[in-house]
């Protein structure tokens, strides 16, 4: 017998969704057409932070509640509609990655299992140069929320101190995260760059925040500067998380961080948010800041004695980065 099917307007094009009754979010009974319709809601606003944006697909087949895995390439069954990017690797391998550029695309997405989208800081035109810049405030597990809503206004006002306009939202989980859009004429190295300055400054400010990359020496909200690196994503604006409750990456206003409850942003609540409030993230566009004032930062950083910073374990050891150890281990060895 043939599965359930339907098929969703979208975009102008006719978008099959397979099983759209499934249950996708158990303890509250959302399903997989409930997925789609919030994203048909936010499509617009979703689609300006993703446009022209290779993406990688976290799919979830057997809903939130279920096991993940990370597909780059679009299978070869892909409508012909669909807009990808090739994307190529320092192995020599390629992937050809989708581009969510409209609601169709979002709906295509969701039919295979996608519950959040992971773009590229960097569009498709010039996938050197990223545009964007990602301050990520993740808390250690002795930290709260309050702390994370505390050090994300210290971002801001290190931001502005450095000529840089930041807009926060909500991770969907634990953080919130702040982006900065840039102009593309940076390399990711230049620009991770930046943002362990950034981070090395927020630190400094505040002794809620660590730049530390082990986590045996972590204390309460790390600025997590290594989601610039290459190949490296996070959650877009508008994502649905694979919360139990549905949460939702939402971007905000700055004068609503330091009260914002991510509980209260979820798929059956943020598209009416939208619809009556806009998107505090429309205006992302408007200006692409320069970095120069960051890596004077980094300059400073540097002559002072502070080296890089530790890199993700699958990157290759990089020039003037300290032993790739944790610091027990190395003083064991010592």
């Amino acid at each position: 017998m043939a599965k359930e099917a339907i098929e969703i307007q979208a975009a102008g094009r006719e978008v099959r969704l397979s099983s759209p009754g499934k249950v996708y979010f158990p303890e509250v009974g959302y399903t997989k057409l409930d997925l789609a319709e919030y994203y048909l809601a936010v499509a617009d606003a979703a689609c300006l932070q993703l446009r022209e944006r290779p993406t990688t697909m976290k799919r979830f087949v057997d809903g939130a509640a279920g096991d993940f895995f990370f597909q780059k390439r679009v299978p070869k069954t892909a409508p012909d509609w669909l807009e990808t990017a090739t994307v190529r690797f320092p192995s020599g391998r390629s992937a050809t990655e989708l581009c969510a550029n409209d609601a169709a695309h979002l709906v295509w997405a969701v039919n295979l299992g996608v519950i959040d989208f992971n773009p590229w800081p960097a569009r498709r035109a010039d996938l050197d140069h990223p545009d964007e810049l990602r301050v990520d405030l993740d808390p250690t597990p002795e930290a709260g929320f309050a702390e994370v809503r505390q050090v994300a206004m210290v971002v801001r006002e290190v931001l502005t101190d450095h000529g840089l306009e930041g807009f926060p939202k909500t991770s969907g989980s634990r953080g919130i995260h702040v982006n900065v859009r840039i102009e593309p004429r940076w390399t990711f190295t230049a620009v991770r760059r930046a943002a362990l300055a950034l981070a090395r400054e927020v630190e400094r400010r505040t002794e809620l925040a660590t730049s530390k990359w082990w986590k045996e020496e972590r204390h309460g909200v790390f600025v997590d500067y290594n989601q610039n690196a290459r190949d490296r994503t996070v959650a877009s604006a508008w994502s649905v998380r694979p919360t139990p409750d549905a949460r939702v990456s939402t971007p905000l206003e700055w004068d609503e961080v330091a009260e914002v409850e991510p509980a209260e942003l979820r798929l059956d609540t943020v598209p009416a948010r939208l619809a009556e409030r806009g998107d505090p993230s429309a205006s992302i566009d408007d200006v692409h800041h320069s970095l120069v004032s960051l890596h004077e930062l980094a300059d400073r950083d540097e002559a002072e004695g502070l080296g890089d910073a530790p890199w993700p374990p699958h990157f290759r050891k990089q020039r003037g980065e300290a032993k790739r150890v944790q610091p027990s281990r190395a003083r064991k060895r010592g």
